[in-house]
Parts: structure tokens; C-alpha cells; sequence
């Protein structure tokens, strides 16, 4: 098992030499999708960047577009708008033969103008349709983005829990976003995610924004949160998040001085 570190498509293709400075760090990439990578990058392009990763000997994972996207929003225009861009996603990450994929289903998007099991339902058929025009998927990982408990998220992943489909615990975000810095309750979070948990995105900060600081740069509980995990046997995959190269190299220090916290992430 190795590391991954996220990786833009739209930052690859303005820097090439990216995916061999991860392999030489023994890194694998979670390559970025978005509308410009999605819009501007032919085909032909993805296809000359999946063999580069093959000739690196590297795996990757695939992060789905989220920027704008409601996957449950109770507007038609922009439910259809969300589905029609996460199937031209799924046309591309196909190419990449990914190990696992990152979704936001974005539960914790204000102004729903009805009930959050609405939300959830329009949510859920979004994800099977998804999954439904690619069989044999990697798994999916809903992820924890500005959701305040962690209730919607557990839901969600239980209606999908037979579909190859589980949560992406983000530590940074419910640090930040979910007020985790003030609250202390990571317990529960990880009781109430625990079962679906299946990736890990880690990057730090002090608490007020998501920095996506390097681990240790920011306030982030890391060592309980990696008890906590150990306690209730969960061996999830992980990402690192880090946003600069300054903040990689933060990372990998961190983990070279913490080697047991990582076993399991590089044996």
C-alpha cells in the first residue's frame, strides 16, 4: 500500500514532470478532476497521461468534479446539470483505471428549500446512476465537506452501503468546517462514519479555514485521531491534501518522524 497525494489533471498538464516527482517519493496520485481538465484536455491527452502513470509504475484514485455541483439539489436544471457533469467525469476517470474514487455529495449545502431526507433521496439516485453507467467501479468515497454532524453523511452511505460505495473521512474538514476544532468530538464522528469509512483525506489547520496546511503546521488532533482509528480496527487508504509543495514537504517530514502512525499506510 502507498500514500496518495492529490494531484489537479489542469496542474499535471501545466507541470509534466509532476507524476515522476511523486513516483521518486513513492507517492501515487489522486488525480483532480474539474471542469478545466474535463473541457479543455482531449481525450487523446488523459489516454498519454494514464500510460505515463503505468510507464512510472504508479496507481492513482480519481477525485470527481465538485466545484458548483448539488448532486441533491431540489432545482431540476441544476440536479441535471450535476448528473450530465459527473457522467462526463466517469467517461474520463474510466481511462485512468482508478482504485478508488472521491465524490462530494455536498449534504451540507445551506438554503435546501425542503426536508434534508429529500435532499438525501435525490442525493442517492444521483450516486446509483453514476455507479449504474460503470460497471465494475472502484469504490466510491462520498466525502465530508461543510456537513456540521455527521448523521446526513452515515445515512447516505447506508442506503448506498451495498453498491461498492463508502465515506472519505476528511480530518482537515471537520477540524474547520464542522467546528471540530471547538467541539472536540471527533469520537463521535468517527463512531457514527466508522462502518463506511474506507479513505482518509489528511491535511491541517488551525481550525477557522480549511488551510490544507502540511500535517502538524496547523492544530489537527493526528495522533488520537489515528488511536481512535486503530481502536475500532478501521484500515483505511489515505490522501494527503497539502496545497503547496512547501505543505508536501511538510507532510512527509511529519510522517518520516512518525513512522507508527503510518505503518499501515506504507508497509
Amino acid at each position: 500500500m502507498a500514500l496518495f497525494v492529490n494531484l489537479p489533471l489542469s496542474y499535471l498538464a501545466a507541470h509534466p514532470g509532476a507524476l515522476e516527482r511523486l513516483a521518486a517519493r513513492g507517492l501515487w496520485p489522486e488525480l483532480g478532476l474539474d471542469a478545466a481538465s474535463l473541457d479543455a484536455l482531449p481525450e487523446s491527452w488523459h489516454e498519454d497521461a494514464a500510460r505515463r502513470l503505468a510507464a512510472a509504475g504508479l496507481r492513482c484514485g480519481v477525485h470527481l468534479p465538485f466545484y458548483d455541483l448539488r448532486p441533491g439539489s431540489a432545482d431540476p436544471f441544476i440536479l441535471t446539470a450535476s448528473r450530465e457533469r459527473l457522467a462526463k467525469a466517469a467517461a474520463v476517470a474510466r481511462i485512468y483505471a482508478p482504485t478508488h474514487l472521491i465524490g462530494h455529495p455536498s449534504l451540507g449545502t445551506p438554503l435546501a428549500p425542503d426536508s434534508p431526507e429529500a435532499m438525501r433521496q435525490r442525493c442517492r439516485e444521483t450516486w446509483l446512476s453514476f455507479l449504474d453507467k460503470w460497471p465494475g467501479h472502484p469504490p466510491l468515497y462520498l466525502e465530508n465537506t461543510f456537513d456540521a454532524d455527521p448523521d446526513g453523511l452515515a445515512e447516505l452511505a447506508a442506503s448506498l452501503a451495498g453498491e461498492s460505495c463508502g465515506v472519505c473521512f476528511d480530518v482537515g474538514h471537520w477540524h474547520s468546517f464542522a467546528g471540530g476544532s471547538r467541539r472536540r468530538d471527533l469520537d463521535r464522528w468517527l463512531s457514527r462514519l466508522g462502518p463506511y469509512i474506507g479513505h482518509l483525506h489528511l491535511h491541517d489547520n488551525a481550525g477557522g479555514h480549511d488551510e490544507h496546511l502540511g500535517l502538524g503546521a496547523g492544530d489537527v488532533p493526528f495522533k488520537a485521531f489515528f488511536a481512535r482509528l486503530s481502536k475500532l480496527g478501521l484500515t483505511p487508504t489515505a490522501t494527503l491534501e497539502p496545497h503547496s509543495e512547501a505543505a508536501l514537504a511538510q507532510c512527509l517530514a511529519y510522517i518520516a518522524r512518525r513512522p507508527s502512525l503510518f505503518k499501515g499506510f506504507l508497509d
